[in-house]
């Protein structure tokens, strides 16, 4: 099914305005993913399927359909130099600079949650039996309120566990039924996951952070909105905080401040 040239450019209008998803040539991708989600709901058409969305005034509606968009298959330990250099870097920095020992770290755009629960395994690992006193609460945040839901369940099949070491899955998750693996209560208490679009004003943060993860979430957007989102995570990290974004992903040009520690890591500096 073919999405009609005033559909899509209402579409793509919309979802700019709203979300900072450019979708100017997403245009296969869009009729690849929703043709299905149409058919199924009854509607003969794109027009039809997307003015009942637009009327949906809860916005359920709209945010489903961003899920459908922009959602991609994750597991943990992605990137795995990201964790290797939070541990020998930037953690070692962080708690011998830090205070009143609270240690704030942002999964922007968290997806299903293997982010910010390889991030809270990481820390587990650092500290051992040194954390006492410390608050290490992972903050993860999505636009998706479906997958913020399977987050909280915690709730991954095997395939998602190839690149997590053998002993942190045996720690930290519990086997439930053939296939799956569920996360330690242990472990879900360490993330709090909240509904947050990244367009939206950074003032709901009272504090600075020490680290923010934001991989992979960028490529949906043009080079001015990745500029004001890259300025905006500038203003939220403390001084000496560290940004990490997706390994295909630059700020090359545009990342303001920050000085450039390797691919994809970035730090606040001043």
């Amino acid at each position: 099914m073919h999405i009609a040239d005033q559909d899509f450019v209402k579409l793509r209008d919309y979802i700019k305005k709203n979300f900072g998803v450019n979708l100017e040539k997403k245009r296969t991708l869009i009729e690849g993913r929703l043709t299905n989600s149409i058919t199924q709901d009854g509607f003969d058409s794109f027009h039809d399927y997307l003015e009942d969305i637009y009327s949906d005034k809860s916005g359920a509606k709209m945010n489903t359909l961003m899920t459908k968009l922009t959602t991609n298959y994750t597991y943990f330990m992605r990137e795995d130099t990201h964790y290797k250099f939070m541990q020998e870097v930037a953690l070692p920095y962080w708690t011998s600079a830090i205070p009143d020992k609270d240690l704030r770290v942002w999964s922007a755009g968290c997806a299903s949650g293997e982010e910010a629960y390889t991030a809270a395994m990481v820390i587990s690992e650092w500290f051992g039996q040194n954390k006492k006193g410390w608050d290490t609460t992972i903050l993860a945040t999505d636009i998706s309120i479906k997958v913020l839901e399977m987050a909280k369940q915690g709730v991954y099949p095997e395939e998602h566990f190839t690149h997590l070491p053998k002993a942190w899955k045996s720690k930290y998750f519990m086997k439930i039924g053939e296939e799956d693996y569920k996360v330690s209560d242990a472990l879900a208490k360490e993330v709090v996951f909240n509904h947050f679009n990244l367009m939206d004003d950074f003032s709901r943060f009272r504090k600075k952070f020490h680290i923010i993860f934001c991989r992979n979430v960028m490529i949906y957007f043009d080079t001015p909105t990745k500029a004001a989102l890259a300025r905006k995570f500038f203003n939220a990290l403390a001084v000496g905080g560290y940004l990490f974004i997706g390994l295909s992903e630059t700020l090359s040009g545009i990342a303001g401040d920050f000085q450039q520690i390797s691919p994809a890591i970035y730090r606040r500096v001043g």
